[in-house]
């Protein structure tokens, strides 16, 4: 049952927001995916400080080495973010480069292709996180994977967004953003049979999965939020930030109470 539950839970996780951008127009995305960049932020922080690290902290491992290990995991994603930004430069006609015409759409054609492969092997390492939690305990599993949806959904909708623009058909689009969300099945599999077998890295895996999701919230998604805006705007983002928070808080309230 846990490998159908792991199955299920990366299955949904990677179609959800294909779903989404699917029934939306691309003005009514553009909008929408400022509040869900909100509540994302609410919930990733929720969940990897309320109830992941928590989880991991109350085995047996040795604080100090799941403390090392959650600041390698912040430098692993620094560093991960800063080679993906080095691979992305651009360019623009009349930059006074002497590009050749059409230059740009060739370029956003490409970086098409990489932000589908990036995103490609994030879903995957997704998956395997998400399968390390529903080893450790069926809740974890459930909890870990509604942070990891609620993240997915604003990124997979700004890379559909994306792919558009590098001149993706509608239709494309989404085919290739399914496949790409369908990595994190293949994830959680290999991770089922993979790491199944080593518990003790368990309170390993969950913290590298917290580093994950902090990072993400303060790194990429808070800092979206930092603009100057009207009051009415920012209120929105308080709102929706308190509504990821509600979310988790009242999963964790439901689990617990079974």
């Amino acid at each position: 049952m846990t490998l159908a539950y792991i199955v299920l839970a990366t299955f949904v996780g990677g179609l959800l927001s294909v779903l989404i951008a699917a029934s939306l127009t691309v003005a009514v995305l553009s909008r929408l995916v400022q509040h869900l960049v909100s509540l994302s932020a609410g919930v990733l922080l929720g969940t990897a400080l309320l109830h992941v690290l928590p989880e991991a902290f109350e085995s047996h491992v040795d604080p100090h080495r799941l403390f090392l290990t959650l600041l390698g995991g912040l430098m692993f994603f620094f560093l991960l973010e800063k080679a993906e930004l080095y691979r992305h430069t651009h360019h623009h006609e009349g930059d006074g480069h002497h590009h050749h015409h059409h230059f740009d759409a060739e370029q956003a054609g490409r970086g098409g292709w990489s932000v589908l492969v990036g995103d490609s092997i994030h879903n995957f390492c997704d998956g395997i996180i998400i399968a390390a939690a529903f080893l450790t305990d069926p809740a974890l599993g459930l909890v870990t994977s509604l942070a990891i949806v609620a993240h997915e959904i604003p990124q997979e909708v700004g890379d559909y967004i994306v792919l558009l623009n590098a001149g993706f058909s509608r239709r494309k689009a989404l085919l290739y953003n399914a496949l790409s969300g369908l990595a994190a099945v293949a994830g959680g599999v290999l991770g089922y049979f993979v790491v199944g077998p080593w518990e003790d890295l368990f309170p390993y895996l969950l913290v590298v999965a917290s580093s994950s999701f902090v990072y993400v919230a303060v790194a990429d998604l808070l800092p979206q939020l930092q603009r100057r805006l009207p009051w009415r705007d920012t209120l929105y983002q308080l709102v929706w930030l308190a509504g990821g928070l509600s979310v988790v808080m009242f999963a964790l309230r439901a689990l617990h109470s079974h």
